[in-house]
């Protein structure tokens, strides 16, 4: 389907509903008077994304408005990292004064076109793309600290089957900014910068990057240690005295944190989540907040402010205006206006992206077009009301069926945290699925462990699925293993220790069982804390390769019932 080019009818028609203001029409919501104009006002536009995930290619469709009835939707293809490429280009060109901003997550959990050659390709197409400034999320984080280092300041990665230094190009990282204002170091300092001051008509507008301050619970412990994640709005005001001594009067805080609304993407209905609170705390200095981390879309303004974000993977992106008093080196009242747009291919991509992605297509084609195993119907991670999911089950088994392999004990059941389930696995017309598609399923690379638990241990550990009651997460587990757990009652006592049975055998709170689960959740990533204290510990296989072994093995694999996990009032 053709669109009409942006700025026109498209923006239009996008144009629905909340705190959203169509920016082609800057100061539409307020006449400027000859006096103003005299005073030299500068225009400032803003180009943002977030939860990028390495997806250089299209993850698929987007439901927009209709341009021919807006209160329609249709479906278009939106993404693609050369044709987002295209927009900033398009919109930079518009205005000498743009930036263009990542809050977070712009690599980790990557499709195999970038994730197997270690987010090198994403990097090297936002230098190509111009990215001014990322701030860091929780998945810059997944390789550690001194991979994340690599990123910004180049290098060949010690030990690489795949990287750009293999193919004669070298790797020189990252030409924009990585932020991290709240990631603190043991000396007291920052592992980067904690702002960014760029000048407009010599006007100092800072920009503040960080990440969600509860980073430690969602990613692996031995990767960020020596390194504390602070209150995310404590980290902005304690630094603006030191930003108003430069002359800063005007801030954009990008974070990687986020809320959650029920409209679409240019609309603020029902705003909540952490962000809310983070928002209102922020001293007003603070005029605009771009945000990310629970791949949502809004358009939002909360306690005075334009708070936005552009769902994930590249699909959105939003460009935000507004103007800067030379009198008084702020924002202009009332001219902060955001609009968040779709990545649609009707655009002519960027060359020179289009054939960097094309290179590591080709690179990677050979081992991702592989066929691994067949399927008898499609899994997915979409869990049931007890928190179970075909493809959890079977990503459980596989892992149990590991065990005793590289010098494992036998396990005797396995345990899988749903955040590491990616994407949905769905087979080709004769059955097959691709090593590619197993990849985006399980695209971090964590190393399987066995250790030993006792029964009690194993009941304490179900309980912390609800360590966020907000946002529980359910573990998957293997064939063999059974429990139930009541909706109605209070955290820490969900699951009847009774209910818990191991091939039909209750538990014994006593006794000692041997567990398989990856390296993530063994150090405590997620809250299962109860996991560190594990003994006789083990490490085995990679989980890609462990769930590609499975399914080989298992030609025609059946879709799973889901029983293992059952939900009672």
């Amino acid at each position: 389907m053709k669109l009409i080019p942006l700025g026109m009818t498209l923006s239009a028609a996008l144009a629905l509903g909340g705190c959203m203001s169509d920016s082609s029409s800057v100061g539409a919501t307020r006449t400027q008077t000859g006096d103003e104009a005299a005073a030299g006002q500068v225009a400032v536009k803003m180009i943002a994304f977030n939860d990028f995930h390495g997806n250089l290619e299209a993850p698929g469709t987007l439901a927009i408005p209709d341009p021919k009835d807006p209160s329609k939707t249709v479906k278009v293809t939106a993404g693609g990292v050369d044709y987002l490429a295209a927009w900033v280009k398009q919109l930079r060109a518009q205005s000498p004064n743009t930036v263009v901003v990542s809050a977070g997550d712009l690599i980790g959990a990557s499709p195999l076109v970038s994730g197997l050659f270690h987010d090198e390709p994403t990097i090297e197409a936002m230098n190509l793309l111009g990215l001014d400034i990322n701030a860091v999320g929780n998945h810059e984080f997944d390789d550690g600290q001194d991979e994340l280092l690599r990123m910004q300041n180049g290098g060949c990665k010690a030990g690489a089957v795949e990287t750009s230094c293999l193919y004669g190009g070298g790797f020189s990282g990252a030409k924009f900014k990585f932020l991290a204002a709240n990631v603190q170091k043991q000396d007291g300092g920052t592992l980067f910068p904690a702002y960014e001051i760029k000048k407009y008509g010599n006007i100092p507008v800072a920009f503040i990057g960080m990440t969600l301050k509860g980073t430690p619970d969602i990613v692996s412990p031995t990767g960020i240690q020596g390194l504390s994640f602070k209150d995310e709005a404590d980290t902005v005001n304690a630094l603006v005295p030191k930003l108003k001594a430069q002359g800063v009067a005007a801030v954009v805080v990008v974070v990687h944190e986020g809320g959650y609304q029920s409209g679409n993407y240019n609309e603020c209905k029902g705003i909540s989540g952490p962000i809310v609170d983070i928002v209102k705390k922020l001293d007003k200095v603070v005029g605009l907040v771009v945000t990310g981390h629970t791949h949502q879309a809004y358009n939002c303004q909360i306690d005075g402010r334009t708070v936005t974000s552009a769902k994930n993977y590249g699909q959105l992106f939003t460009e935000i205006n507004f103007k800067l008093s030379p009198a008084t080196r702020t924002f202009v009242p009332g001219s902060i206006q955001a609009v968040n747009r779709p990545v649609t291919q009707d655009i002519t991509p960027l060359a020179s992206i289009s054939s960097l992605v094309q290179f590591y297509l080709d690179k990677a084609a050979k081992k991702g077009n592989k066929p691994v195993g067949t399927l008898a119907g499609a899994l997915t991670r979409s869990p049931n009301a007890a928190g179970e999911s075909t493809l959890g089950d079977v990503i459980a088994d596989s892992q149990l069926a590991a065990s005793g392999k590289k010098g494992t004990a036998v396990a005797e059941v396995a345990f899988m945290n749903p955040g590491g389930i990616r994407a949905d696995l769905a087979p080709a017309a004769d059955g097959s699925v691709s090593y590619k598609q197993v990849y985006t399923v399980q695209p971090f690379g964590n190393t399987m462990m066995t250790m030993t638990l006792t029964g009690q241990q194993i009941d304490r550990l179900l309980e912390q699925q609800w360590s966020n009651p907000s946002q529980p997460k359910i573990l998957q587990v293997s064939s063999g293993f059974s429990y139930s757990w009541s909706l109605s009652a209070p955290t820490g006592n969900k699951v009847d220790i009774n209910s818990i049975t191991i091939n039909g055998k209750k538990i014994d709170p006593a006794a000692s069982y041997t567990v398989q689960v990856n390296n993530f959740i063994t150090g405590g990533g997620d809250g299962f804390t109860v996991l560190t204290e594990g003994g006789n510990r083990v490490g085995g296989g990679v989980d890609v390769d462990v769930l590609n072994d499975y399914l080989a093995g298992h030609p025609n694999l059946p879709v799973p019932a889901l029983n293992r996990i059952v939900q009672l009032p």
